[in-house]
Parts: structure tokens; C-alpha cells; sequence
């Protein structure tokens, strides 16, 4: 294939996409999200967390299907247009990019919170620092973006370890604050409800394997290549979870974690290794920057692919005729996500970020669903299911993120809707 000066140069292979669906997917959520899921779930957390991974297998399955038919940049846009319509794409374009503009806001707060003792405003300005260092890095070129997320997970990894090995070896705790994992125990106290919207609190942590989907144009044989990085990354990073989530609630039960904004560090104090306590932090501090770079490089593609198609200005589809990246798009976004890290909450941001990949990942199943049997990896009706159980967890998120995440999806409609028209317009 040749290379033109608006195409993206292929230089991802089999381990470098691994890494970058790692490093997207094992971010700072499984250093934060255990508490708000904890708070919805109670003893339902392992439940939630294993529904949430098999939405995440189904979801992933439909992307790696997808990605290997239509290996360009630009993930379920793309996918959507092709399959469902224009409509479609730019209904799962839109919810990507608002759902992981939200995301990058949540692990720059993130970062900053963990790495920055001090107040607020000063969290808050790192924080916009470092979506600015990331954005320079990746307008760099993707093998720049690869190099540091190496690191990042490598780094990340090994935080996680020292937790769990902390958490296996420590003291054990005060009668009744851990809990049991046998018989049905861990079905919860928090009911169906709870256990549903904890299940939709938990995909923030999984949704990284949508960077693959978007990276297509940049990976060597992309036929083959994405679906099984796909798998691969999701299949490593469900068994990380799960080891994590059980050392947590065996140490420290539901009710503390969910009264806790650093779960892991909870935990830890259960089994009297709080001394540990900085590793967390500083293992929060990297992955939430790996997860930060791995989103900026997905949003990057999307509005791209978006600008491509007219559903966004065109000058997003410029792509930099050294560094071969969207350098445009990098640009835009690092100004639009400093502008949120300077304003928004972080629990809001995470509940609004579920809400959009969701219905992202909805219209990726949809979109799955109607490919002929050449194209077909996975049977039908595992994109079915996928697609009702995505609408199924984002109806169950918090009343607020649904709200506004419904409400910048008809923003964005709308506005296409008025674009269209203006052009109808002009043409006449």
C-alpha cells in the first residue's frame, strides 16, 4: 500500500498493539473505580466486575470483526457509516470523542491528584500540564506514543504486583471488615440495580481496546494483526482485574472500599501494609498518564477519520507530512481536554465516559451484527447480545451522567443536522 500525504504510515506490529490496548485499558480506573462500584454493589463488586468483562469480550470481539474488514483510522465511525449509515457513524464518532474527551479529563485529575500533594487548583494546573506534555509527544508520531506506554505498563505492572503481594501477605484484619467468597456471598447486597450500575462503572476500566479499532491505518497487517491483539490485551487484563479486585475485597470488604476515593490504599490499611501505601500512589500516577496517552492517540484517529467525512471540520483530517500523525486533531484535543481539567469533577467525568462508550460500543455491535458470513469471526448473535447489554449498563449509570451524556449526543446531533442543511443550502 502507498503511503500519500494524508495517510498514516503502518508501523505498529502484533506486540506493539498489544501494549497499546494494555496500556489504554489498565490505567488509573482499577486504582479508582473500585470504590464507586464497591458503593453500588456492595458484596456484588466480583459479580459486577465479571459482567463488565463480558460485556467488554463481546464489545471487543465486535471491534477486532470490524477492524479487520475496514483497517483504517477511525474505529466505529467508520464502522457505523459502513455498515449502518451516516447517521450511525457520527452517532458513535460523537460518543467516542465526547465519552474519551471525558476519559483523558478523569486521568489527568487523576495523575495529578496522586503525583501533586497540595491544593486543588495547583492538582488541576499539573494536570493540564501533563495533557499538554502527551499531546507534544503524540503529535510526534505513533512509535513515540508506543515507546513511553511500554514503560508506563511496565511500570503500572509492577505496581499492581507489590499491592497483591502486599495484600496476600499482611495481617488480617478486623472481624467482619473483609468478606467471604464462598457460597453466594458475592452476588450482593446491593441488588440487580446495584450490581448492573456497578458493572457500568467497572467498563471505564475496561474500554481501552477501542484504541486498536481507531489505530488501524497504523498497523501491519491489520486483517490479521487487530483481532488478535484485541483479544489478547482484553483476555490479559480481565485476569489482572480479577486478581486485583478478589486481594481487595478479601482484605478489606465492600463497605470499606466504598468509603474510600483511593481504594487500593484502603485495603492495604486493612492488612496493617499501609507502608505500601506510596506504592499505590505512585503506580496511580503512571497508569493514569498511560491511559492519558493511549485516549489522546484514539480520539486523535477518530477526529481524523470524523474530519475525513465531513462530521467534523476538515482541518482536523490534516495529517503532518514528517511525524505522519493527526497533528491538528492532537492539537484541538489537548485544548478542549486542559479546558475540562481546569473545571470538571472527577466522578462525573467517569460516569459521563461510561455513558458514551456504551452507546459507542452499542453501535460497534449493531454495526457487526449485519456483516455477511465472509466477514464473520464470531456468531451473530454475540453482537446482538452485546449491543443490548451496553444499552442495558448505560441505562443503569448514574441519573447524571445519563442525562448529560443524552444531552451532548443530541448537541451533536443537531449541530450535524444544521450542517447539513446549511450545505443543502449552498449547493442550491
Amino acid at each position: 500500500m502507498s503511503v500519500g500525504p494524508e495517510t498514516l504510515a503502518r508501523r505498529l506490529g502484533f506486540a506493539d498493539a498489544v501494549v497499546i490496548g494494555m496500556g489504554a485499558m489498565l490505567g488509573a480506573g482499577i486504582f479508582a473505580v473500585l470504590g464507586p462500584a464497591s458503593q453500588a454493589a456492595g458484596t456484588g463488586l466480583l459479580l459486577a466486575l465479571v459482567l463488565a468483562a463480558g460485556v467488554a469480550y463481546l464489545n471487543a470481539t465486535a471491534s477486532a470483526q470490524l477492524a479487520a474488514a475496514h483497517p483504517t483510522s477511525g474505529g466505529t465511525y467508520v464502522f457505523g457509516r459502513e455498515c449502518l449509515g451516516p447517521w450511525w457513524g457520527f452517532a458513535a464518532g460523537w460518543s467516542f470523542v465526547i465519552g474519551k474527551t471525558a476519559s483523558c479529563a478523569a486521568m489527568a485529575l487523576v495523575f495529578a491528584a496522586y503525583a501533586v500533594p497540595g491544593p486543588e487548583w495547583v492538582q488541576r494546573l499539573v494536570a493540564a500540564g501533563a495533557v499538554v506534555a502527551l499531546a507534544t509527544l503524540n503529535y510526534r508520531g505513533v512509535t513515540k506514543t508506543v515507546a513511553l506506554t511500554k514503560v508506563l505498563l511496565a511500570l503500572t505492572l509492577l505496581a499492581l504486583v507489590v499491592v497483591v503481594v502486599a495484600l496476600a501477605t499482611g495481617e488480617a484484619g478486623e472481624p467482619g471488615s473483609g468478606t467471604s467468597l464462598d457460597g453466594w456471598d458475592f452476588l450482593g447486597e446491593g441488588g440487580p440495580l446495584g450490581t448492573l450500575q456497578a458493572a457500568g462503572l467497572l467498563f471505564f476500566a475496561f474500554a481501552g481496546y477501542a484504541r486498536l479499532a481507531t489505530l488501524g491505518e497504523e498497523v501491519v497487517e491489520p486483517r490479521r494483526t487487530i483481532p488478535r491483539a484485541i483479544v489478547t490485551a482484553l483476555a490479559l487484563t480481565i485476569g489482572v482485574y480479577l486478581v486485583v479486585a478478589v486481594a481487595a475485597l478479601l482484605a478489606a470488604g465492600p463497605d470499606r472500599l466504598a468509603g474510600s476515593s483511593a481504594p487500593l490504599v484502603a485495603a492495604l490499611d486493612a492488612v496493617g501494609q499501609g507502608s505500601w501505601a506510596p506504592v499505590v500512589g505512585a503506580g496511580a500516577a503512571v497508569a493514569a498518564l498511560g491511559a492519558l496517552l493511549s485516549l489522546m492517540a484514539g480520539i486523535g484517529r477518530t477526529a481524523l477519520a470524523m474530519g475525513r467525512g465531513g462530521d467534523l471540520p476538515g482541518w482536523l483530517a490534516a495529517v503532518h507530512p514528517t511525524h505522519r500523525s493527526p497533528h491538528h486533531a492532537e492539537v484541538a484535543l489537548a485544548v478542549v481536554v486542559a479546558a475540562l481539567v481546569l473545571a470538571v469533577d472527577l466522578r462525573d467525568a467517569i460516569g459521563f465516559s461510561s455513558f458514551g462508550v456504551l452507546l459507542y460500543y452499542a453501535i460497534a455491535n449493531a454495526s457487526a451484527s449485519t456483516q455477511p458470513a465472509s466477514e464473520r469471526r464470531w456468531p451473530r448473535w454475540s453482537n446482538v447480545l452485546g449491543a443490548l447489554s451496553c444499552v442495558v449498563l448505560a441505562a443503569t449509570l448514574p441519573g447524571s451522567a445519563v442525562a448529560a451524556g443524552a444531552a451532548v449526543l443530541a448537541v451533536g446531533l443537531l449541530g450535524r443536522a444544521v450542517a447539513l442543511r446549511g450545505r443543502a443550502r449552498g449547493v442550491r
